[in-house]
């Protein structure tokens, strides 16, 4: 039976290459897929109840044996499809693939797309579903396969939003892509966002092969298109054009720059035997209770460094206006606004999911594999950000007016 399985699988892959015009003529042989996986798998609940293979002569006056099929309708996002279900001649098998009263199942589908969630690449998959399962599926099928959640990938990308995000945190990520017979970097830009009741949630992702004012300004107006009409906060790196197109889509919301970027892009050309003292003497001035302090610190820092490394204060004064966001509001808030390490840690559970697809063959095998991760990565947003209550309290005090103006 696997044989016979395996057999006419690698055919089911040839014609889906050969066959194959258009969508219906995919599910058709997706289908046929399906119907030998599950009765493979129901083959195999049997042999393991009756304790021995079709055919062997342990079965001999075993006391139970084979006793021909029944034929039953599987509903599934493909279509329905006639499987036949092995009976013995006790009466006593129970399959667990498909129980004797379902009627649907989605199951096999599900499992591959879990196991692309879970990082897994198609070739993984492929020797995975023939290793447990015997089902020669090919990685093309299987990318097919996963291929059919693109609707909702879009669906997502393109669904409502709130009409107010109280801090929104964005950076990008980087995934190297084919692109006409070549490998190249590309940034998959995050946003996201805390709302009202203080939970994270991926507003969008966008992918591009560089940065301006006008991929942002794009960027903007599609959350603003989806219904957001205003951002306290803009937690960001120094992303290129992104104050400009902010100001544009968004004129009232304030921006703060990543202060951790900004040391980590400080100290790059820093000897190894002043990065102690430069990072401690910078920590006075990012770590200052006041802004008033925090200014004179920055001088301190000018009079000591700015002969020797002229390019930290250059860099600092440019962005000090940013830079210095935080320093109006409480400890709470300037917690959680002083980095964009909300998005960065997002950044790195999804790295975990993506680490063994080195290289993507197409954009939208980014968009897949990102979005299926987000629903896994998400599951876990289910507790407000902390201190929530005390920081919504402080945001009301500076913002009260525009949250008025929302509601009403």
């Amino acid at each position: 039976m696997k044989e016979k399985t395996r057999s006419q699988a690698k055919e089911l892959s040839s014609l889906l290459a050969a066959e194959c015009h258009d969508m219906a003529d995919v599910q058709n042989l997706l289908k046929d897929l399906f119907k030998d996986a599950i009765e493979t798998m129901l083959e195999g609940e049997l042999d393991e109840h009756l304790g021995y293979e079709k055919y062997s002569a342990a079965g001999n006056n075993s006391g139970n044996s084979r006793n021909g099929y029944s034929q039953k309708m599987l509903k599934s996002e493909i279509g329905e499809t006639s499987i036949s279900v092995p009976r013995d001649r006790n009466g006593e098998f129970e399959p667990q693939v498909i129980g004797k009263r379902q009627t649907r199942t989605d199951d096999l589908e599900n499992r591959v797309l879990a196991m692309y969630a879970k990082g897994m690449s198609t070739r993984d998959i492929e020797d995975h579903l023939r290793d447990i399962y015997g089902i020669e599926a090919s990685a093309s099928l299987v990318s097919r396969i996963t291929d059919k959640i693109m609707p909702a990938v879009m669906e997502w990308q393109s669904r409502p939003l709130e009409a107010v995000y109280p801090i929104v945190f964005f950076d990008g990520i980087m995934f190297k892509v084919r692109k006409d017979a070549r490998v190249i970097n590309k940034c998959l830009y995050t946003v996201l966002g805390i709302n009202m009741e203080g939970k994270k949630e991926i507003l969008g992702i966008w992918l591009s092969e560089n940065e301006s004012a006008s991929f942002w300004t794009s960027v903007l107006n599609d959350l603003k298109n989806r219904g957001v009409q205003d951002i306290l906060i803009a937690c960001r790196d120094n992303l290129s054009g992104f104050s400009s197109a902010i100001e544009t889509v968004f004129p009232h919301a304030e921006q703060q720059l990543c202060v951790i970027h900004q040391i980590r892009n400080s100290t790059k050309y820093v000897s190894y035997k002043d990065i102690k003292a430069v990072m401690a003497d910078l920590k006075l001035v990012y770590g200052a209770p006041t802004l008033e302090d925090a200014e004179y610190r920055l001088e301190e820092f000018r009079e000591k460094w700015n002969n020797k490394y002229p390019q930290i204060l250059k860099s600092w004064d440019a962005n000090w206006a940013e830079l210095s966001t935080y320093f109006k509001y409480p400890q709470e808030v300037r917690t959680l606004i002083y980095t964009t390490n909300a998005v960065e840690g997002f950044h790195r559970m999804l790295r975990k999911f993506t680490k063994t697809k080195t290289i993507y063959p197409t954009d939208d095998a980014v968009r897949k594999s990102v979005y299926l991760a987000i629903q896994e990565i998400s599951k876990k947003w289910t507790m407000q950000i902390k201190d929530w209550g005390c920081i919504m309290g402080q945001l009301i005090m500076f913002f009260g007016d525009r949250l008025q103006n929302l509601r009403a």
